[in-house]
This record gives structure tokens, sequence and C-alpha cells, in this order.
């Protein structure tokens, strides 16, 4: 079975990193898809973002990177005959975040969505976090 984690990891974080490690261990093959965020301002290129991953990732031979820009993620899931959407949750507003989501790409696609919390260790640390604080 097939899973993507989809994010706009920019910056890609530890935390990232871990639910991608998890969820390699549940799936036959996880992409981790970079996805623009139209309320977010990117900060990081889109093939840094692709480069850094594919480092961070190296060790896990079943878990691969790709892009999507521009399209709902349940139609690049569609394309990409993947089943299942993993996405990490570190706190009740993420849970709040994703769940209508999830919602949607079943009803949308039929795609069945996989929350992880996350990992104690990482809970605490977010995308925008990581920038705020190299920016300063």
């Amino acid at each position: 079975m097939r899973a993507v984690f989809p994010g706009s990891f920019d910056p890609a974080t530890s935390g990232h990193l871990d639910v991608a490690r998890r969820a390699a261990g549940m799936f036959d093959e996880v992409v981790m898809c970079v996805l623009t965020n139209p309320a977010k301002t990117g900060r990081l290129p889109l093939a840094e973002r692709l480069a850094l991953l594919t480092d961070m990732t190296s060790d896990l031979a079943n878990v691969t990177v790709d892009s999507s820009l521009g399209r709902l993620l349940v139609d690049y899931c569609r394309e990409a005959r993947i089943d299942v959407v993993v996405r990490g949750v570190r706190t009740p507003v993420d849970l709040e975040h994703e769940l209508p989501m999830a919602h949607m790409n079943l009803h949308l696609a039929g795609i069945e969505t996989l929350l992880l919390p996350a990992d104690r260790a990482h809970a605490h640390i977010s995308s925008t976090l990581v920038a705020e604080t190299t920016r300063h």
C-alpha cells in the first residue's frame, strides 16, 4: 500500500522526519510530497526543499520525494495511485485543522487519512518556529 505525507516542508524539521520514519514502517511506499499552501509565504525555494527532504530520508529505502504544485492533493493521489494520506498532529489545533481535510479527502476521492500523534520529543517543533528562529 502506498501513502503520501504531504506538506509545505518549509523548512523540513525533525518532526517531519519522525513522521516519515514511522509511516515508512507501516506502508510499502511513502511519498513525501511538497505542496504549496496559499495561506503561507514560502521561504525556501522548491528545489531546496526537495533536496533537503531527499537528503533527510536517504536512509529510508521506501520513502521518495515529489512535488505537486497548484492542484488538489486528492488529484495527486488519484494520478499516483496512492491510498492513504499521512499527517502528523502536534496539538489539538492541528487536529481541528486536519480532521475536516481528512473528511473532505474521503468524501472527494475515498482516500483515508492516518493522523499520527507527534513524538513528545518533537511536539514543540514547527516549521514556522524553526524559520523564525533562524531568521533572528
